[in-house]
Order: C-alpha cells, then sequence, then structure tokens
C-alpha cells in the first residue's frame, strides 16, 4: 500500500501543481471590458472581397502598415502562439489593417501562412490613412502608429465590439494591458494566450448555458 500510495502521490501531485498554475488567476475571472464600444470595418475592402466585421466575433485585431515586410514575422509570431491554438473556434478571426497599395505584399503573407496553417480565419482589410487613423484612435490605448500606419501591438475584440484586456484590478499589482506586442514570444505566450482563452471560455459558458435553457423549455 505504501508504494502504491507514493507513487500515486509522485503522480498526482506534480499533475495538480500543474493544472493550478498553468490555469492562473485571470482563468477564474472574466477579462475586463476597457472600451466598450470601437469603431467598425465599413469602410475598408477586404483581400477576399467578402464582408468583414467584428459582430459577433471574437477578433484579434492588428495593424501592420504600408511596409508589411517589417510586421512579417510578428504575423508569424501570431500565427504560431495564438491563430493556431484557437482558430478552431468557429467565432474567432484575425483581422489585419493595412493601407490601399499593401494588397499584393498582403497576399504574399498569406500565401506562405498557408503554407503553415489554415488561414480561413485570417483577414486583410485596406483603407485610406484616414480611416486607418480613426479605427485605431476609436481604441482609446496608450500606443501609437508609426508613420507606416503600424504597430507592434494587436488588440482583444469581443463580440460587441468591445476591447478587452487587464485593468489591474484582477491581481495586485498587475499592470494594464490594452494590447499585446506581436514582436515578444513571451508576450504572447504568457499574457495573451491566457487572455484569449479566457474571452472564449466566456462565450463557450454562455452558449452552454443557452442550450441548457433552450432544453428545460
Amino acid at each position: 500500500m505504501k508504494k502504491f500510495l507514493v507513487l500515486g502521490i509522485l503522480f498526482v501531485l506534480p499533475l495538480v501543481a500543474y493544472l493550478f498554475f498553468a490555469s492562473g488567476v485571470h482563468n477564474f475571472a472574466k477579462l475586463p471590458v476597457l472600451n466598450e464600444t470601437i469603431g467598425n470595418l465599413k469602410n475598408f475592402e477586404s483581400l477576399a472581397k467578402n464582408e468583414v466585421s467584428f459582430s459577433n466575433k471574437i477578433t484579434v485585431l492588428g495593424f501592420l502598415g504600408r511596409n508589411i515586410h517589417n510586421k512579417q514575422g510578428n504575423a508569424f509570431n501570431l500565427n504560431q502562439k495564438i491563430y493556431k491554438k484557437n482558430h478552431g473556434f468557429q467565432d474567432f478571426q484575425f483581422v489585419m489593417v493595412l493601407p490601399y497599395g499593401s494588397e499584393d505584399a498582403a497576399k504574399d503573407l498569406l500565401d506562405e501562412l498557408d503554407n503553415i496553417t489554415d488561414v480561413s480565419e485570417w483577414n486583410f482589410v485596406f483603407g485610406t490613412p484616414e480611416s486607418i487613423k480613426s479605427l485605431f484612435d476609436s481604441l482609446e490605448t496608450p500606443h501609437q502608429l508609426d508613420d507606416n500606419l503600424a504597430t507592434s501591438y494587436v488588440y482583444i475584440i469581443d463580440k460587441n465590439s468591445g476591447l478587452r484586456g487587464r485593468d489591474g484590478s484582477l491581481e495586485e499589482g498587475e499592470p494594464e494591458v490594452y494590447g499585446y506586442d506581436a514582436s515578444s514570444v513571451a508576450d504572447l505566450s504568457n499574457v495573451m494566450d491566457d487572455d484569449v482563452k479566457v474571452v472564449l471560455a466566456e462565450y463557450r459558458l454562455a452558449l452552454k448555458k443557452y442550450k441548457a435553457n433552450r432544453k428545460e423549455k
């Protein structure tokens, strides 16, 4: 019995510890809404010529700018650390914003990503500098677009077009997080991955409750 007890402790305790630390405080709380309503995509045209909207979608929003090659590494980081893990969720999408004239470069990047994974939920949309600045400013973050209309930060937008992030209320001493640095694998792996899971889990739970209520009726 002692032998089995020791073996059980050796196997079970590490598993329990892993689940505890891997889940983290954010997996037990709703990710705060930092801005309830951001701009829309009505003034943008998609690469695939289809309608792209924030409505009823959980969106990772990025601004790649007119020199897309400077942000290509960021796109691959996002694809590996965030997109590949979550694109199976029905209402999850990526939206990358670029100025008109970047269509060919965006198509080349999409083709490269397609060699790695299914890119059906990668959306590239194009607009004027004014429309891009207007959309970015509507986020109301402390970040700035550079001269190429780009930023390394990406943002989580919920199904109600609200900006999600961290307001410092979930954990003592935690900094505010409006966006996630796509040039940093550590930021994507240690912060954004956790926050995306929280938002997806929130909607999965809401869907389960909806289905349960339907059955009761």
